[in-house]
């Protein structure tokens, strides 16, 4: 079940955000001290402040039990980005990403939006690929003087039925 989440959720919704990209921490050394805006140092303030400014976050949960969460922020009248995408570690590999993705397809698409954007470690590949397997198209990688990788920025364009 897919839920939209409330303030209430904050909690919650940064543990799932730290706990799943903390792989991604380790496999690329990232730490509080080199990229501080990194997902795997997420804090409940973050979510509270994403939620403020529109953010909507929804979570996936199985038996009661919360197991990934994804975020859509609107950038304008015809898009949005999706952001923080996360399942946990244990749940992977089961098509969950794929539904959470999808999900927020499905509100752009009620939105009348046309466009969802993500931002990802240009590094990895396996990821883009995923991301490309799902429709999305590779766009410009840039380097930031503040993070210690390079950022991908993939779009997917929203069709009715698609």
């Amino acid at each position: 079940m897919i839920r939209t989440c409330t303030m209430e959720d904050c909690a919650m919704l940064a543990g799932t955000i730290r706990t799943s990209f903390w792989t991604v921490a380790e496999r690329f050394g990232l730490t509080k001290n080199n990229a501080a805006r990194h997902p795997s140092n997420c804090e409940e303030d973050w979510v509270r402040k994403d939620m403020e400014r529109g953010v909507v976050y929804y979570v996936l949960e199985m038996e009661d039990r919360t197991v990934g969460c994804v975020a859509l922020e609107r950038t304008d009248d015809a898009g949005c980005y999706l952001e923080r995408l996360s399942v946990l570690p244990g749940h992977r590999r089961q098509g969950l990403g794929k539904v959470l993705v999808e999900h927020v397809f499905a509100e752009a698409r009620r939105l009348g939006l046309h466009r969802v954007g993500i931002a990802m470690i240009a590094e990895q590949e396996e990821l883009k690929a995923w991301y490309k397997g799902l429709g999305f198209i590779e766009g410009d990688t840039k380097e930031y003087p503040h993070l210690p990788f390079r950022v991908t920025f993939m779009s997917h364009a929203l069709v009715e039925n698609g």
